[in-house]
This record gives C-alpha cells, sequence and structure tokens, in this order.
C-alpha cells in the first residue's frame, strides 16, 4: 500500500499494531513525551510529505491528555505537508455530552420530571455540548477525515464539516453470539435504556429473535432511580446490549431485573468498555454469565482483574476500513459483515 502512513498515539498502541499488522504495514515512527510542566510534546519521526496518514487515537484512559495529544499530531502532520490526515478514533471522547438537557439545578442535575414541576421555564440550561467543542477542534486541527465506532449519538456526525464514518460493532456481536451462545436461538435481546431500542431491534432482528427494553429513571447523573421491564424475559437467554459502560450501575441493576422476571442468563454486550469506579467488583458481583467488550479501550487490565470479561477483536474493521478510505472503495460493507 504506497503512500499511506499509520501512526499510533498512547492510548492504544496494541489495536494500532493490530491495524497495521492486518494492512501488512509497519507503524510510522513517533515519539510523544511530557514536559515537567507537563506539556504534552510530539515529533513526528519520518516524513509525511504528500502522504495519506492514519492517526489512531482512543477516547479512553487520561482522556484530556489523549485528546490532546491527538490534536497536536495532527497538526504536526498537516503542516508537515501529509496530503490527508485522517483521525481513527475508536471511542469517541465526550461522546454523552451531545445535547444541552439539564435544567439549572444543583451540580448533578435534577429528575426532568421533578425540573419541569419545581422550575420556572425562564430557566435555560448551562450544559455544555462538549462533543460539538471536540469536533470543532478536530477541524481546526487539521483533520480531513474521521473514522470512529459506535457513536453514543450518531446526530454527532452531523457536527463535523468533513467526513465521518461511524462503523459498527453490530457485526462483530452477531458473529460472537452464534459462535458463543449455544442456545442462542431461545434469546432475547434487551436494551438497558429506551435509546438503545433501535440497536437491539437491529441485532433482534438479524437473529430473529425477539426484543425487550427497560425503562429507566435518573434522579442525578451515574445514579438509576428505577427501572421497569417491557418484555417477556421468562426462561430466555437475555443478552443486554449496549453502546458503553462506565460505573456499570445500569447493567448491574438491568442484570438483576432480569433474573427477576425469570431469565435463565443474562450476558452483557457493549461496544466500549470504560470500566471505571467501581465497575470491576459491580461486574464482580453481579449475575452475569459473561460481559462481552470490543476492543475500542484496552482491555488486559480489565480482564486480569474480573474473569467475566471477555473481548472481541474489531481491528480487522478499522483495518479495512483505513484500506478502503485508502484506495477510495465504499466503506458500507462494514456496516453489516466482519471483513474475513
Amino acid at each position: 500500500m504506497p503512500n499511506i502512513k499509520v501512526f499510533s498515539g498512547t492510548s492504544h498502541p496494541d489495536l494500532a499494531q493490530r491495524i497495521v499488522d492486518r494492512l501488512g504495514i509497519d507503524l510510522g515512527k513517533v515519539v510523544t513525551k511530557k514536559f515537567s510542566n507537563l506539556e504534552t510534546c510530539v515529533e513526528i519521526g519520518e516524513s509525511v510529505r504528500g502522504e495519506d496518514v492514519y492517526i489512531v487515537q482512543s477516547g479512553s484512559g487520561e482522556i484530556n491528555d489523549n485528546l490532546m495529544e491527538l490534536l497536536i499530531m495532527i497538526n504536526a502532520c498537516k503542516i508537515a505537508s501529509a496530503s490527508r490526515v485522517t483521525a481513527v478514533i475508536p471511542c469517541f471522547p465526550y461522546a454523552r455530552q451531545d445535547k444541552k438537557d439539564k435544567l439549572q439545578g444543583g451540580e448533578d442535575g435534577y429528575d426532568m420530571k421533578f425540573a419541569k414541576k419545581n422550575y420556572d421555564w425562564k430557566f435555560r440550561s448551562r450544559a455544555p455540548i462538549s462533543a460539538k467543542l471536540v469536533a470543532n477542534m478536530l477541524s481546526v486541527a487539521g483533520a480531513d477525515h474521521i473514522i470512529t465506532m459506535d457513536l453514543h449519538a450518531s446526530q454527532i456526525q452531523g457536527f463535523f464539516d468533513i467526513p465521518v464514518d461511524n462503523l459498527y460493532a453490530e457485526p462483530a456481536v452477531l458473529k460472537w453470539i452464534k459462535e458463543n451462545i449455544p442456545e442462542w436461538k431461545n434469546s432475547i435481546i434487551v436494551s438497558p435504556d429506551a435509546g438503545g431500542a433501535k440497536r437491539v431491534t437491529s441485532i433482534a432482528d438479524r437473529l430473529n429473535v425477539e426484543f425487550a427494553l427497560i425503562h429507566k429513571e435518573r434522579k442525578k447523573a451515574n445514579e438509576v432511580a428505577s427501572m421497569v421491564l417491557v418484555g417477556d424475559v421468562k426462561d430466555k437467554i437475555a443478552i443486554l446490549v449496549d453502546d458503553m459502560a462506565d460505573t456499570c450501575g445500569t447493567i448491574v441493576h438491568a442484570a438483576d431485573r432480569l433474573v427477576e422476571a425469570g431469565a435463565l442468563k443474562v450476558y452483557a454486550i457493549l461496544t466500549h468498555g470504560i470500566f471505571s469506579g467501581p465497575a470491576i467488583s459491580r461486574i464482580n458481583n453481579a449475575c452475569f454469565e459473561a460481559v462481552v467488550v470490543t476492543n475500542t479501550i484496552p482491555q488486559d487490565g480489565h480482564m486480569r482483574d474480573c474473569p467475566k470479561i471477555q473481548c472481541i477483536d474489531v481491528s480487522m474493521m478499522f483495518a479495512e476500513a483505513v484500506r478502503r478510505t485508502h484506495n477510495g472503495e465504499s466503506v458500507s460493507y462494514l456496516f453489516s459483515n466482519v471483513p474475513y
């Protein structure tokens, strides 16, 4: 593959190495370091003049440092005369801050029903739309194209004035279900919140099984107040599907609710396994058969601490997206198929 360079940030070098191994090329030379005042310094170690450059950096770990590193790498390549710079961001940072949905209230925000009853509507929200800010920063840094996976809200693509390819983990999830759950024909796909209904209906249709969803209400951030199951899971294998899990309060509560409703076994399949705070201990103490995540975020440490966590490798999907983008081919094949 001539005229292509792939560089890795420090957030997920293993995924970047898997991508270049599949492409049959070497990872580009780059040195990233911090000065004593914690400023980020990036040195691109080879010529990128006239090259098609891809920078792999996920929104995980020290998110703010990694985002700044990505911006500096993009700008360094751009001013070094790269013909095109594509940011490969498997887990898009700040994707959950995509709309103004909070009224003025306490620092954690209030339950919306409570707020509507108790606050005059003249109070305007001051919640930021940080996903839009990140989109602007990437564009200003010089990115010409974005490749990501399972955006928390697909509308985030509209925040950009440059092309965005939002890949889906769904084909890899379907493959894992068929290969690892023998009783999958007696399963029911469950969304832990109403926002994921479209995702679970698509998977349920392709497996030809039923789906259910759980309606949840929050009193404040990261704290679920109540859950109502819509659908019949009795004597079935329940498969919870969501785009991400952070502190895992929602999926653990959802699993308990499914067991109460008569589910035989409960699996959870998540695209982005963030697993911050008490997440690992919650999963260890929960009733899951397995919690399956992709490697858009490094999972080696989580898998050591929690034997229930299993990982789906999606490097081949990103590698194929890079290959097709470089050659000017359509990437729509990847929306419903896993490349071999």
